[in-house]
Protein backbone atom coordinates (compact mmCIF):
# COMPACT_ATOMS: atom_id res chain seq x y z
CA UNK A 1 0.00 0.00 0.00
CA UNK A 2 1.32 3.46 -0.91
CA UNK A 3 2.09 5.82 2.00
CA UNK A 4 -0.70 8.20 0.92
CA UNK A 5 -3.18 5.36 0.79
CA UNK A 6 -2.09 4.15 4.20
CA UNK A 7 -2.73 7.60 5.72
CA UNK A 8 -6.12 7.82 3.98
CA UNK A 9 -7.06 4.38 5.30
CA UNK A 10 -5.97 5.32 8.82
CA UNK A 11 -8.02 8.53 8.70
CA UNK A 12 -11.06 6.64 7.43
CA UNK A 13 -10.67 4.07 10.19
CA UNK A 14 -10.29 6.80 12.83
CA UNK A 15 -13.42 8.58 11.54
CA UNK A 16 -15.38 5.33 11.58
CA UNK A 17 -14.18 4.62 15.12
CA UNK A 18 -15.09 8.15 16.28
CA UNK A 19 -18.52 7.79 14.71
CA UNK A 20 -19.04 4.43 16.42
CA UNK A 21 -17.96 5.88 19.77
CA UNK A 22 -20.36 8.82 19.33
CA UNK A 23 -23.19 6.39 18.66
CA UNK A 24 -22.28 4.26 21.66
CA UNK A 25 -22.49 7.31 23.91
CA UNK A 26 -25.94 8.40 22.70
CA UNK A 27 -28.41 8.96 25.54
CA UNK A 28 -30.93 6.27 24.76
CA UNK A 29 -33.92 4.43 26.23
CA UNK A 30 -34.97 0.89 25.35
CA UNK A 31 -37.31 -1.87 26.51
CA UNK A 32 -37.42 -5.65 26.52
CA UNK A 33 -41.24 -5.49 26.61
CA UNK A 34 -41.59 -3.80 23.22
CA UNK A 35 -39.48 -2.35 20.43
CA UNK A 36 -39.49 1.33 19.55
CA UNK A 37 -42.36 1.80 17.11
CA UNK A 38 -43.66 -1.72 17.86
CA UNK A 39 -46.75 -3.08 19.55
CA UNK A 40 -47.22 -2.99 23.30
CA UNK A 41 -48.57 -6.28 24.70
CA UNK A 42 -52.17 -6.42 25.92
CA UNK A 43 -51.04 -6.77 29.55
CA UNK A 44 -49.78 -3.16 29.50
CA UNK A 45 -53.39 -1.91 29.26
CA UNK A 46 -54.98 -0.70 32.47
CA UNK A 47 -57.08 -3.15 34.48
CA UNK A 48 -60.62 -3.27 35.76
CA UNK A 49 -59.16 -3.53 39.26
CA UNK A 50 -57.57 -0.09 38.84
CA UNK A 51 -60.53 1.54 37.12
CA UNK A 52 -63.71 -0.47 37.75
CA UNK A 53 -65.90 2.28 36.29
CA UNK A 54 -64.26 2.00 32.88
CA UNK A 55 -65.30 -1.10 30.89
CA UNK A 56 -62.56 -0.35 28.34
CA UNK A 57 -59.72 -1.26 30.73
CA UNK A 58 -58.99 -4.77 29.50
CA UNK A 59 -55.35 -5.28 30.48
CA UNK A 60 -53.38 -6.07 33.63
CA UNK A 61 -51.67 -2.69 34.07
CA UNK A 62 -48.20 -4.23 33.84
CA UNK A 63 -45.78 -1.38 33.19
CA UNK A 64 -43.19 -2.14 30.49
CA UNK A 65 -39.54 -2.76 31.28
CA UNK A 66 -37.52 0.38 30.58
CA UNK A 67 -33.77 0.98 30.73
CA UNK A 68 -31.44 3.74 29.62
CA UNK A 69 -27.76 4.38 28.98
CA UNK A 70 -25.29 7.25 28.59
CA UNK A 71 -26.97 10.15 30.41
CA UNK A 72 -25.30 13.51 29.77
CA UNK A 73 -22.64 14.91 32.10
CA UNK A 74 -24.12 16.72 35.07
CA UNK A 75 -27.21 14.51 35.33
CA UNK A 76 -28.48 14.34 38.93
CA UNK A 77 -31.95 12.92 38.32
CA UNK A 78 -34.38 11.84 35.62
CA UNK A 79 -38.03 12.58 34.88
CA UNK A 80 -40.31 10.21 32.96
CA UNK A 81 -43.56 10.83 31.09
CA UNK A 82 -45.96 8.52 29.28
CA UNK A 83 -48.26 10.38 26.93
CA UNK A 84 -51.03 9.36 24.54
CA UNK A 85 -51.15 12.35 22.14
CA UNK A 86 -54.12 10.90 20.24
CA UNK A 87 -56.40 10.32 23.22
CA UNK A 88 -59.41 12.53 23.98
CA UNK A 89 -59.89 13.42 20.33
CA UNK A 90 -56.34 14.64 19.96
CA UNK A 91 -56.29 16.54 23.25
CA UNK A 92 -53.89 13.98 24.69
CA UNK A 93 -53.90 11.85 27.82
CA UNK A 94 -51.11 11.83 30.40
CA UNK A 95 -50.69 8.27 31.69
CA UNK A 96 -47.65 8.68 33.93
CA UNK A 97 -45.62 11.52 35.43
CA UNK A 98 -42.55 10.60 37.48
CA UNK A 99 -39.42 12.48 38.49
CA UNK A 100 -36.76 12.52 41.18
CA UNK A 101 -35.35 9.31 39.68
CA UNK A 102 -31.77 9.23 40.98
CA UNK A 103 -28.94 9.35 38.46
CA UNK A 104 -27.80 5.95 39.73
CA UNK A 105 -31.05 4.34 38.50
CA UNK A 106 -30.69 2.84 35.03
CA UNK A 107 -34.14 1.39 34.52
CA UNK A 108 -37.32 -0.20 35.83
CA UNK A 109 -38.27 -3.87 35.69
CA UNK A 110 -41.51 -4.95 34.05
CA UNK A 111 -44.38 -4.18 36.41
CA UNK A 112 -42.18 -2.21 38.83
CA UNK A 113 -43.85 1.18 38.34
CA UNK A 114 -47.42 -0.15 38.25
CA UNK A 115 -47.41 0.91 41.89
CA UNK A 116 -45.75 3.63 43.94
CA UNK A 117 -42.02 3.16 44.50
CA UNK A 118 -39.20 4.78 46.43
CA UNK A 119 -37.21 4.88 43.17
CA UNK A 120 -39.21 7.85 41.87
CA UNK A 121 -41.43 10.73 42.98
CA UNK A 122 -44.94 10.29 41.64
CA UNK A 123 -46.52 13.18 39.81
CA UNK A 124 -50.17 13.33 38.80
CA UNK A 125 -51.57 11.57 35.76
CA UNK A 126 -55.01 12.09 34.26
CA UNK A 127 -56.21 9.40 36.66
CA UNK A 128 -54.81 11.44 39.54
CA UNK A 129 -52.14 8.92 40.56
CA UNK A 130 -48.35 8.99 40.56
CA UNK A 131 -47.74 5.49 39.21
CA UNK A 132 -48.12 4.00 35.74
CA UNK A 133 -51.66 3.72 34.35
CA UNK A 134 -51.96 1.79 31.09
CA UNK A 135 -54.28 2.45 28.14
CA UNK A 136 -58.05 1.92 28.16
CA UNK A 137 -59.36 2.16 24.60
CA UNK A 138 -63.02 2.31 23.59
CA UNK A 139 -64.43 -0.09 20.98
CA UNK A 140 -63.62 0.59 17.31
CA UNK A 141 -60.58 2.71 18.26
CA UNK A 142 -57.61 2.80 15.93
CA UNK A 143 -54.27 1.79 17.50
CA UNK A 144 -52.62 4.68 19.31
CA UNK A 145 -49.03 5.75 19.81
CA UNK A 146 -47.90 5.90 23.43
CA UNK A 147 -44.79 8.02 23.92
CA UNK A 148 -42.34 7.38 26.73
CA UNK A 149 -40.10 10.41 27.32
CA UNK A 150 -37.08 10.33 29.64
CA UNK A 151 -35.53 13.68 30.64
CA UNK A 152 -32.09 14.01 32.22
CA UNK A 153 -32.04 16.92 34.68
CA UNK A 154 -29.54 18.74 36.87
CA UNK A 155 -31.96 18.71 39.83
CA UNK A 156 -31.35 16.69 42.97
CA UNK A 157 -33.79 13.76 43.32
CA UNK A 158 -35.61 15.46 46.21
CA UNK A 159 -35.81 18.91 44.61
CA UNK A 160 -39.47 18.73 43.52
CA UNK A 161 -42.61 17.99 45.55
CA UNK A 162 -44.84 15.03 44.72
CA UNK A 163 -48.06 15.44 42.76
CA UNK A 164 -46.92 17.68 39.90
CA UNK A 165 -48.84 17.43 36.64
CA UNK A 166 -47.01 17.21 33.33
CA UNK A 167 -47.46 20.96 32.74
CA UNK A 168 -46.27 21.85 36.24
CA UNK A 169 -43.24 19.61 35.83
CA UNK A 170 -42.43 21.18 32.46
CA UNK A 171 -42.49 24.65 34.03
CA UNK A 172 -40.10 23.51 36.77
CA UNK A 173 -37.68 21.92 34.31
CA UNK A 174 -37.82 24.63 31.66
CA UNK A 175 -38.99 27.92 33.23
CA UNK A 176 -39.35 30.90 30.91
CA UNK A 177 -36.98 33.25 32.75
CA UNK A 178 -34.88 31.09 35.07
CA UNK A 179 -32.09 28.73 34.04
CA UNK A 180 -33.34 25.48 32.53
CA UNK A 181 -32.85 22.19 34.34
CA UNK A 182 -33.50 19.78 31.46
CA UNK A 183 -30.17 18.62 30.07
CA UNK A 184 -31.31 16.21 27.38
CA UNK A 185 -34.21 13.91 26.58
CA UNK A 186 -34.75 10.62 24.82
CA UNK A 187 -37.84 8.59 24.12
CA UNK A 188 -39.55 5.70 22.43
CA UNK A 189 -43.03 4.95 21.11
CA UNK A 190 -45.18 1.89 21.70
CA UNK A 191 -48.36 1.19 19.73
CA UNK A 192 -51.35 -0.16 21.63
CA UNK A 193 -54.52 -1.66 20.19
CA UNK A 194 -57.66 -2.64 22.08
CA UNK A 195 -57.42 -6.36 22.88
CA UNK A 196 -59.82 -8.63 20.99
CA UNK A 197 -62.78 -9.86 23.10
Amino acid sequence: MKPGCLIAAAVALACASASANAQEKLFNISSTTFKDGGMLPAKVGNSQANDPQNPNCLGENVSPQLSWVNPPAGTKSFAMLMIDPEGHAGGGVIHWVAYGIAASVTGFAEGEVSKDSSKYVGGKSRMGVGHFSGPCMPPDSSPRHYTFVLVATDLEPDALPPGLTKDQLTLRLAPEKSPRHDLRETGMIGIYARPAP
